[in-house]
């Protein structure tokens, strides 16, 4: 006879919050919930809209598969993303990094110290900007640019030049080592 009661109990439930109300916040509504101050996105001056976002709802590890931490554990490697106005910011100055190193890729001149030149005659401070080889024919750089950062390599075949803001354990520019 216990166990029936007992089922009984957890069966009718115990306590008096419901499904869909809000006993600890009264009046509060789901959109306050909503990450206050966060940037949206826009498109930039000389760029497309932006694509809606993909849906993530797929999942193709296997149902009962143990949960894959490799992510999670090297999360503090993730370059943070800019959003609004600082991601324009972020793609117009990766245009002029690449459009100044462009004379440069154009005669096959990939040494660090002439990329590290040309770097810092767009006004980024000579201590932040650092340029070093990339395999036997490329350069890459890092440019700590106060409010972000930028870095990308150039080769024969092409520049890329991309706008970050910093690292989440607050490294700045530069790759943080170590972790958990």
């Amino acid at each position: 006879m216990l166990p029936v009661a007992v089922l009984a109990v957890l069966a009718a439930g115990c306590g008096t919050e419901r499904a869909g109300s809000d006993a600890a916040g009264a009046g509060a509504s789901p959109s306050a919930a909503a990450v206050p101050g966060a940037a949206a996105d826009f498109p930039c001056p000389g760029e497309s809209p932006l694509p809606a976002p993909r849906s993530t709802s797929g999942s193709s590890a296997p149902q009962g598969a143990p949960p894959d931490h490799y992510a999670e554990n090297h999360g503090f490697k993730v370059p943070l993303p800019l959003h609004g106005q600082k991601r324009c910011e972020g793609l117009a100055a990766a245009g002029h990094v690449k459009g100044a190193l462009e004379p440069l890729r154009g005669r096959g001149d990939f040494a660090p110290e002439d990329t590290r030149r040309a770097l810092v005659a767009l006004g980024y401070p000579a201590e932040k900007v650092r340029s070093y080889q990339n395999g036997t024919t490329g350069v890459g750089f890092l440019v700590d640019a106060a409010s972000l950062c930028l870095e990308g390599t150039m080769s024969s075949v092409s520049i890329r030049a991309e706008a970050f803001g910093g690292y989440p354990d607050g490294t700045g520019c530069e790759p943080p080592r170590g972790g958990h």
